[in-house]
């Protein structure tokens, strides 16, 4: 624990903070019928994921707090997203956004695997490790496409009265970004898969010179 806060104020992970406290504002805002300020909410949400690893790298404020807020921060968002579009979308009246509703399970099945683990391996003595390249890039489009939708979206967009997004286009974006949250969950299974080698390989040479004292 004393490692795990060591290094911990810093402005990246103020912008994780300010990430999560956010999730709520953007649910109530959207499930109020707010949409303009959810939307505003959501894009700010996204920009403050972007710029947070920015800001760590370069001014070498990585801390292991952050290695662990970041990504909570975006489960969570994503979470909360993909719960309120799955039903924004099965509630849908045209068929094919109706259809499109159910590719959001991927993003919950995704991020459910990714919480279950993560607890697994802590569970173990593990630390899950950071998102690689896949995984914020997936993060990136998640936001850019879910924002487009809450902007643009038909049947549950804020600002369809300037442009409403053609259905078949919406469903694309919905699939690519499913396709690269799944792409992204496989991006991580080398990481998990050396640490558990590494683990078992502790445990067994330890058990190996505790036979040899024996």
């Amino acid at each position: 624990m004393k490692d795990l806060f060591k290094g911990c104020m810093t402005v990246p992970n103020l912008l994780s903070l300010i990430r999560i406290a956010l999730i709520p504002v953007f649910a109530v805002l959207y499930l109020k019928g707010e949409l303009v300020s959810a939307v505003i909410i959501l894009a700010l949400s996204g920009l403050s994921d972007l710029f947070d690893g920015k800001i760590a790298r370069r001014f070498n404020q990585v801390s292991n707090l952050g290695k662990i807020l970041d990504p909570v921060a975006d489960k969570l968002t994503q979470i909360t997203v993909a719960i309120i579009l799955l039903i924004k979308f099965l509630q849908a009246q045209s068929p094919m956004i109706h259809a499109f509703g159910y590719v959001f399970i991927v993003f919950l099945a995704k991020e459910g695997f990714m919480v279950l683990g993560g607890l697994a391996m802590l569970i173990v003595g593990l630390r899950p490790g950071a998102a690689e390249i896949w995984g914020k890039a997936a993060t990136v489009v998640f936001y850019t496409v879910m924002t487009l939708i809450i902007a643009f979206g038909p049947e549950v967009g804020a600002l369809t009265n300037f442009w409403t997004m053609p259905e078949l286009l919406t469903g694309i974006l919905v699939v690519i970004s499913a396709i690269m949250t799944v792409v992204a969950l496989l991006g991580y299974v080398p990481g998990i898969k050396k640490q558990v080698s590494e683990f078992f390989a502790e445990k067994r040479k330890a058990k190996e010179a505790a036979n040899k004292t024996a």
